[in-house]
């Protein structure tokens, strides 16, 4: 058994310590904000925050994150404080600015600029290009930026 704390919460899992995260917490934990790309960290739209950090979970083994605090989409809010219901504030950006088309990508999107932004309060725009390289096949990029825009000028 391998214990998880995802969202603020312990979970026990009983699944093999090389089992990329990204399938305990889809298939074992139910949690299917965290979405299969390309499975070889590429795309981006498995992204999870471990340790604050945005962590593209379908390269990570389980037993890596043991010990660690996840925090996927379903939980952003509740890890920045926000009270049940309500939008973290780059959630709140994407619905604002109408970012996504799809949206299949957009999970792991939010959560790689909520990681860049807690560490880059006002980061400039060679700093979000070299964080945000995930992959979007709706071609959303502009939003994106413009989301992230709108959250830095009231930072």
């Amino acid at each position: 058994m391998i214990t998880l704390r995802v969202n603020g919460a312990d979970h026990q899992v009983d699944v093999d310590p090389q089992t990329p995260l990204l399938w305990v917490l889809r298939e074992t934990l139910g949690l299917t904000g965290v979405k299969y790309g390309c499975g070889v960290a590429a795309c981006g739209a498995c992204t999870v925050h471990v340790d604050g950090a945005a962590v593209r979970s379908c390269s990570l083994p389980v037993s890596a994150a043991t010990g660690a605090a996840i925090v996927t989409i379903e939980g952003l809010p509740a890890s920045a404080g926000m009270p049940a219901g309500a939008l973290h504030p780059v959630q709140q950006a994407w619905v604002s600015v109408q970012v996504p088309q799809c949206g299949y990508c957009q999970g792991g999107m939010i959560m790689t600029t909520a990681a860049l932004l807690k560490h880059t309060p006002k980061p400039t725009g060679a700093e979000i290009d070299a964080a945000i390289t995930n992959l979007c096949r709706c071609g959303t990029y502009p939003r994106v930026r413009r989301a992230i825009r709108a959250l830095t000028e009231t930072a």
